[in-house]
């Protein structure tokens, strides 16, 4: 990282900041850029940003008294006569813009792409990072599982969303000084709507699909699309940059959100259309799928190509179809390096994982924890067996309610058996919740205790699918994935589905293997 240097004067941040206030006569150095209170240290700037249920502007002092040598705040407020304070009309804007200036904006020295989406987000983000790496591109990652900088792996934290912008802007900065030209950034609903990955300047844009999810926070389906359109508006706005601008939009012609789309993006973007849809620019079609991966042809413009995959599931096709459109028609990789790219990727942890210990059917991780992730996931499995499918998993507390009853639903019509589970109940009920899931499962005329069952400890709930099983069933234990805690009431315990598994399967088996994760309901 570059060293402190006149540039992080606060009077040189400042500059790009529209503040409504006369910039202050103190000029302190500015060591760090946080809008945490705990995370604040000696020399810092500190943002007061409101949202939620916490006010920044409430830690001021606190942050004060921990070394903050400047604030910026939405309210009029004075912090007294020790450090000066910047007023400003959109504080996460502000983050952003501070943040980026803090690292000279170092989006503005790579190519960025930016993928959003409800489902698919991280599958797509690493088939394109596999590609750029088959085409012998320096090319870096941010996921909402990790950042992958050169050969260092950073997590990016327990739970599934963007990071702040300023440690958006750090791993960025990281990629630039370790000699980076290409990053791959997963951009959700909140990091959108939240400023989070503004000033990030995207070349390219693609969408996996976008459906039933977050309307806990966005209040619509309509303003949820409208928060991932950000990601597609932005790219007009991209500067200038050394290496040209590619202002491409990847757009899915099978998703309901395509016409939205279509319209909302302008000249000077550039659109691509994938799917099976016939009028798509990138279609496939002849596709063969094994419990082993799949196999299938590509037409673009101007180019055929045949594609294996080790990845499971007949979404996944269209994941794939993405990194195509992106690497192949977006960036004009090769057409051998996306084919090698997208048969190296074995798989994604948490992501369609078989856990194999020997037993005799076959049982799987996913993190499909929306109404249409599950659906697609469970005909997976449908594809895979002409036995029973057992599905296991739950739906999330002080989140968007109707999904509760919409994968319920879902399992009742799909799976042959449902056990119904924890997943972060956080400070509801977990008994209400699985209340309105059983509700939502027999209103399919399922019945409780003979195909559909309600078990709060997610560790006996796998137990009990597994005891369930018979030879070639596929047990499913979806919504957990790659996540490594769960919360109840505010405390997040540890938790991985996949350590949950091989732990019930040793039980099963009569085996070594590890112990399994224990939970406040256990």
């Amino acid at each position: 990282m570059m060293p402190y240097s006149e540039s992080h004067k606060l009077s040189v941040l400042l500059q790009y900041l529209p503040a409504l206030e006369p910039i202050p006569e103190t000029n302190p150095l500015i060591t760090s850029i946080t809008h945490d209170s705990r995370r604040v240290k000696a020399g810092s700037l500190f943002v007061a940003v409101s949202g939620g249920s916490v006010d920044g502007h409430q830690f001021i002092h606190h942050a004060v008294s921990k070394g903050a040598v400047a604030v910026v705040g939405t309210q009029s407020q004075s912090v007294g006569s020790r450090v000066p304070y910047i007023r400003v009309r959109d504080a996460r804007k502000a983050l952003a813009i501070l943040g980026a200036a803090f690292y000279d904006f170092p989006a503005r020295k790579l190519t960025v792409i930016g993928v959003t989406g409800t489902d698919g987000k991280t599958t797509t983000a690493n088939l394109i990072f596999e590609i750029l790496k088959t085409a012998d591109k320096r090319v870096g990652m941010i996921s909402t599982v990790n950042a992958i900088i050169g050969d260092q792996v950073a997590d990016t934290g327990f739970h599934v969303t963007t990071p702040e912008s300023p440690d958006v802007q750090q791993y960025l900065a990281r990629m630039v000084d370790a000699g980076l030209s290409h990053v791959v950034l997963e951009a959700t609903s909140h990091g959108l709507a939240q400023e989070r990955v503004a000033e990030c300047d995207f070349d390219i844009a693609a969408v996996t699909n976008i459906t039933h999810e977050h309307l806990d926070y966005h209040g619509s389906y309509e303003a949820y699309r409208a928060a991932k359109g950000l990601l597609f508006t932005s790219l007009a706005a991209t500067h200038t940059k050394v290496g040209g601008n590619f202002r491409v939009a990847i757009l899915n012609r099978d998703d309901q959100s395509y016409e939205y789309l279509h319209t909302l993006v302008d000249e000077p973007t550039r659109q691509i259309t994938y799917g099976l849809h016939a009028s798509a620019l990138i279609r496939a079609h002849s596709i063969q799928s094994t419990p082993e991966g799949m196999a299938f042809s590509v037409k673009g413009p101007g180019f055929q190509m045949e594609a294996q995959t080790q990845l499971l599931g007949e979404y996944n096709v269209s994941n794939i179809l993405a990194a195509i459109g992106i690497t192949v028609a977006g960036l004009g990789v090769e057409l051998d390096a996306a084919r090698e790219g997208i048969a190296a990727l074995k798989g994604i942890p948490g992501r369609m994982q078989p856990i194999n210990m020997g037993q005799n059917f076959l049982a799987i991780v996913d993190f499909a924890h929306t109404p249409n992730a599950l659906r697609r996931a469970l005909e997976a499995a449908r594809a895979m067996t002409e036995r029973r499918v057992i599905a296991v998993f739950g739906s999330a507390g002080l989140r968007d309610r109707e999904k509760r009853r919409l994968m319920a639903e879902c399992s009742a019509e799909l799976a042959d058996l449902t056990i119904l589970t924890a997943e972060d109940p956080r400070t509801e009920s977990l008994d209400g919740i699985l209340n309105e899931m059983i509700a939502g499962a027999e209103s399919r005329g399922v019945e409780e205790g003979k195909n559909v069952w309600r078990i709060a400890d997610r560790g006996n709930a796998i137990r009990f699918a597994l005891d369930k099983a018979q030879p070639n069933d596929i047990v499913m234990i979806c919504g957990k994935g790659h996540e490594q805690s769960m919360c109840f009431g505010e405390i997040e315990y540890p938790w991985d589905d996949q350590i949950a598994l091989r732990a019930a399967l040793s039980e099963y088996l009569g085996v070594l293997g590890p112990e399994m994760p224990r939970l406040p309901t256990s």
